[in-house]
């Protein structure tokens, strides 16, 4: 099933998507839900993010070939970070270039959206506390990250999380094409099963130490490629089964 959130005639909705149809939905994607008879065409409707997480737990340094471009160690535990709730933005909307940047770099990455509160889960239970899994872009300033000696500042600024176009419920995780293009040319192309730790390990992992709520999202780490936007780049990030996350560097 793909659910996602969407703004028509002024009104913000929930829906599942049908072909090229959004069926508006009564409640919401975490307490249950009906379906009801109104219809509209996805195209009449701007699309928002698919959750509102409380906060994305992102994961560094999770596919080796990335580590190895970034010339750093291969870590033996996940390596997690904070992005705050505050640098969401959802599909066709503009990622904004910070001045005091001079780098700020695309990661596509597998997004798992959490669909009920997960604490010291286990990673045979995990798929039971995952709502579903989305395409997600955690923007980098690159240069500020190599400067710092931890990442809060370069992975914090406001448009730095897109997420989109929708949740997918229906999904094997464990082996799905990543890619990502920026101005129509392939920059990232990997799979799934190239990550060091899967979604449901981290998903072990990340509640063994916070308690992770309904509509947060684990960013999985992004595949070798990464590299830099500019002003007025358009960058596509996809995931085979998913879809297409499209912004725009401003």
């Amino acid at each position: 099933m793909k659910l996602l959130r969407y703004s028509y005639k002024d009104k913000i909705e929930n829906g599942i998507l049908e072909k090229d149809t959004i069926k508006k939905i009564k409640g919401d994607f975490f307490s249950g839900f009906q379906i009801t008879e109104e219809e509209i065409d996805i195209s009449a409707a701007k699309l928002l993010p698919p959750t509102t997480p409380s906060k994305i737990v992102a994961v560094g340094l999770n596919y080796v070939n990335h580590a190895k471009e970034l010339k750093m160690e291969i870590p033996k535990n996940p390596i997690i970070f904070i992005k705050p709730a505050s640098t969401v933005i959802g599909p066709e909307e503009p990622i904004v270039y910070p001045e005091c940047s001079t780098q700020v770099d695309y990661e596509v990455e597998l997004g798992v959206v959490i669909g009920k509160r997960a604490k010291n889960i286990e990673k045979d239970e995990a798929d039971e506390y995952i709502l579903g899994y989305t395409v997600f872009n955690d923007v980098t300033a690159r240069d500020l990250q190599r400067k710092d000696t931890q990442w809060t500042r370069a992975k914090s600024f406001d448009t730095f999380a897109p997420i989109g176009p929708l949740i997918e419920t229906s999904l094997d995780p464990l082996d799905l094409p990543i890619s990502l293009k920026l101005n129509g040319n392939t920059r990232q192309n990997s799979s799934t099963k190239n990550m060091i730790f899967n979604c449901y390990e981290l998903l072990e992992f990340i509640s063994g130490i916070m308690p992770l709520e309904p509509g947060d999202v684990i960013a999985t780490g992004t595949p070798p490629g990464v590299g830099a936007m500019n002003r007025g780049d358009v960058v596509e990030a996809k995931i085979d089964g998913i879809g297409v996350l499209k912004n725009y560097v401003i």
